[in-house]
């Protein structure tokens, strides 16, 4: 009997109210608001009520260097959660929303899989509660007053070749990545170049991952630098008096999204930054209700430890004032054996028939890059567990060998099955995940505040990413020195970069060493709170692939989705 698809599993599910799923949380009713029958909004209120409660043990889940199809991260986030239910714990999960661009693209959903999923599974694929909608619109207002600004007589002297405020959609469309605005007669706009970047990489995205308050929000609104007049100042939307408006379109927004998973545990859903091109976590005020809600709080970041888990220790942590007790190392038996640099991985292409077969030698062979990650970890002081997520056509000695691995590296592992069998497959790695999380915390940022733009850069190039040193482009250079000049030093990195490697080259397997970190260029997301270098070839607008995912969604003749995955 063949398994069930993802979107079979999920319409089988049996629902709790979500009422009680919050009340088990300690929510009180009067912070709920119902969105339809099986998602509710959470009030910000909810943050200072709870703050008296006792905080749980706040756990990141990453991994190691992922191939182009994923290795089921947001399933073991999932399944862990699940997981303390079997061992008596009580467990919240935080993720992000789901961009429209992967799910449509090459990915799919990201409700987790199997039996380790967020439900209803197509209502968070498929615009959920709206926000996504909403950073989109907050994010095109304000474009669309700067090139109102431009024909209406420029009253800021806007220097229109200096303006870095570009729009968003939250669709793959490598058509609009370079685009020129302002073509036709004299009542069209000023004319100039410009182009989109997919929502997920939006500034504002960013500011309602980060943001402690609907307060702090609209301050972070208005220091979002939009360019730079022609004596070389940064020109502000409070300037253009636009945050007021950007604030009123993310009022809803800003509340956290309630769902649930298969086994019944709440689920915090709120903001979708990228992981290679923005910070890669959900929001601050998700967490900030979730560590007073249970035993256990599990956050996922994205892509591998490199990438999202050193942007959850260096930029989410700072702004939260939370600091992690454990965190979650996610490896399988194919990425490892992919690490060995024998085979090569295409997204949407058929595995190697020869990567499926028993060889715990090339599992071996890919070692390098799950110590590595491990490494990323205890560079925070943060206790790692790695979660052997297993695949049915695995062997038991390929998971003996990164148990073997994780060990040596004196860290915990367990093998995990929650794909398949849901929490009970995880309880094991709840069990390893509980006894880490009691160590003392010794949870360190990696750099100071007071340390130049360049030092922070390239403390996360040596140190977390293996290289020999960074390569500066005279445009990277120039910007350095503005945003220094204008007093953004003492902001955070987020450097984008592949997510393919460790490295900045998706070619390079493994802990590659001996390279050079090429920083293109650097933009300032002055309101968010952080200043991100562009490392080699990086796209904020993903384009669509030769079959995209959007060929195949449909509806039945019942009027049900089919094809989501």
């Amino acid at each position: 009997m063949a398994f069930p698809s993802d979107l079979e599993i999920a319409r089988g599910a049996s629902l709790k109210p979500l009422d009680d799923i919050a009340s088990e949380m300690g929510l009180p009713a009067h912070h709920l608001e119902p969105y339809g029958r099986n998602v509710m909004k959470i009030g910000l209120d909810a943050i200072e009520e709870l703050a008296d409660r006792p905080k749980a043990k706040y756990v990141v889940v990453s991994a190691i260097t992922p191939t182009p199809l994923g290795e089921g991260k947001t399933t073991t986030t999932v399944g862990l959660s699940q997981g303390f239910k079997h061992i008596g714990k009580r467990a919240t999960v935080a993720i992000r929303q789901p961009s429209m661009g992967p799910t449509f693209g090459i990915k799919g959903g990201a409700a987790g899989g199997g039996y380790s999923q967020v439900v209803p599974m197509e209502l968070l694929n498929l615009h959920l509660t709206g926000d996504m909608h909403a950073v989109t619109a907050a994010h095109n207002l304000l474009a669309a007053v700067i090139d109102n600004h431009l024909y209406q007589g420029n009253e800021l002297n806007l220097d229109q070749h200096n303006i870095t405020w570009r729009r968003v959609l939250d669709v793959n469309d490598r058509a609009l990545r370079n685009i020129v605005v302002g073509l036709g007669g004299g009542m069209d706009g000023v004319p100039r170049q410009t182009g989109f970047d997919i929502t997920a990489a939006s500034e504002v995205m960013a500011v309602l991952a980060l943001t402690t308050s609907l307060e702090d929000m609209r301050e972070r609104l208005g220091r979002i630098v939009v360019g730079y007049n022609k004596d070389g100042e940064p020109v502000t939307a409070e300037q253009l008096e636009t945050a007021g408006s950007m604030a009123v379109l993310l009022r809803e927004a800003i509340k956290p999204n309630l769902l649930q998973t298969l086994e019944n545990t709440p689920v915090l859903v709120h903001a979708g930054p990228f992981g290679n091109i923005a910070t890669g976590n959900s929001s601050v005020v998700a967490d900030l209700i979730g560590i007073r809600s249970g035993d256990f709080l599990i956050t996922e970041a994205g892509f591998g430890a490199d990438m999202g888990a050193e942007r959850f220790f260096n930029i989410k942590c700072r702004t939260s004032g939370l600091s992690p007790d454990a965190a979650v190392v996610v490896a399988t038996v194919r990425a490892l054996k992919a690490h060995s640099g024998k085979y090569r991985i295409v997204a949407g292409k058929p595995l190697p028939p020869e990567l499926l077969r028993e060889n715990p030698a090339d599992v071996a062979a890919g070692a390098a890059n799950l110590r590595k990650q491990i490494e990323n970890i205890r560079l925070h002081g943060v206790s790692p567990v790695v979660a052997i997520n297993a695949f049915p056509d695995d062997f038991a000695s390929e998971h003996d060998a990164i148990r073997q691995i994780a060990e040596e590296m004196g860290a915990r592992a367990a093998v995990c099955t929650n794909f398949a069998q849901g929490g009970k497959g995880a309880a094991e790695l709840a069990e390893a995940v509980a006894e880490a999380a009691v160590e003392p915390s010794k949870f360190q940022v990696l750099y100071p505040d007071g340390a130049s733009l360049k030092q922070k850069i390239e403390t996360v190039a040596r140190k977390v990413y293996g290289a020999d040193g960074v390569h500066y482009s005279p445009q990277s250079q120039r910007q350095l020195e503005t945003y220094e000049r204008a007093g953004f030093g003492t902001l955070p990195v987020c450097i984008a970069k592949t997510h393919l490697s460790i490295s900045s080259d998706p070619t390079l397997k493994g802990a590659p060493t001996g390279w050079t970190l090429p920083v293109r260029e650097v933009r300032a997301s002055v309101g968010a709170g952080f200043v991100y270098p562009i490392c080699g070839d990086m796209r904020t607008m993903p384009g669509l692939g030769s079959a995209p995912a959007a060929t195949r969604i449909d509806l039945d003749e019942h009027g049900d989705i089919v094809g989501l995955s």
